[in-house]
């Protein structure tokens, strides 16, 4: 349950529970009723379309526009009586995509005010379990100090990403064989219902974070070091 991204789950579920209430509704107004397990199956075939997606926000934003799902029952059913019954349920089904779009929507801002992507301690929440390893090899022999990171996680304040300047500093060094992050914090977990997907990197003198998601990286400092031994 670490990785569920809980707001994605709970607007999936109103999307499902606002189509069951609309299907509610006009299965009501019917005089002639079909089984519930029929409606299911209609609906759920209905909901197929040919979508244009695009990304917004590093999120996928799908707008249906051929209903598949109502063609295909309509080839199966439309020349019978029932079709008069089961249009309603597969234009639903269709239309739920809309419904769905709209949670997509409310899902974008609502995840960055619960979970902003400014603060480090959306990215590591729970250290019970942490400590580093090292992915240099000369990188000193030094252990994480949970004290020191619980302390300054919540201080800690997003900076820009130099890559190419620590890209020359990294050919300046490489006579020396130094790392700038050398380290990675492993046992971590990101804040319960992000649904993060991390790999988080440790400044050789324990006071910066490279902190990689599937989208883009972060980089934060903190005052203190937070490996015991850092300067």
């Amino acid at each position: 349950m670490e990785n569920v991204n809980l707001i994605a789950v709970l607007l999936r579920i109103l999307g499902w529970g606002m189509t069951g209430y609309f299907a509610y509704r006009i299965y009501k107004k019917q005089t002639i009723k079909i089984t519930v397990w029929k409606v299911i199956v209609i609906l759920f075939v209905g909901v197929f379309s040919f979508s244009f997606d695009w990304r917004m926000s590093e999120t996928t934003i799908k707008l249906a526009i051929l209903p598949l799902g109502v063609w295909f029952l309509f080839w199966l059913r439309g020349r019978t009586e029932q079709w008069q019954i089961y249009r309603h349920f597969a234009w639903l089904g269709f239309f739920a995509n809309y419904i769905f779009l709209v949670t997509t929507l409310v899902y974008m801002p609502l995840y960055h005010v619960v979970y902003p992507e400014n603060q480090a301690d959306v990215y590591i929440s729970n250290i019970e379990r942490a400590s580093i390893i090292s992915t240099f090899p000369t990188a000193q022999n030094l252990t994480l100090d949970k004290k020191s990171l619980q302390e300054q996680l919540p201080k800690m304040m997003e900076e820009s990403i130099h890559s190419t300047e620590w890209f020359h500093e990294s050919e300046e060094e490489i006579d020396k064989k130094s790392e700038r992050f050398p380290y990675q914090l492993i046992g971590s977990i990101p804040k319960f219902g992000s649904g993060l997907n991390v790999i988080v990197y440790v400044e050789n003198e324990g006071k910066g974070l490279l902190i990689s998601t599937p989208e883009k990286q972060h980089y934060f400092r903190s005052e203190e070091s937070i490996l015991k031994g850092g300067q």
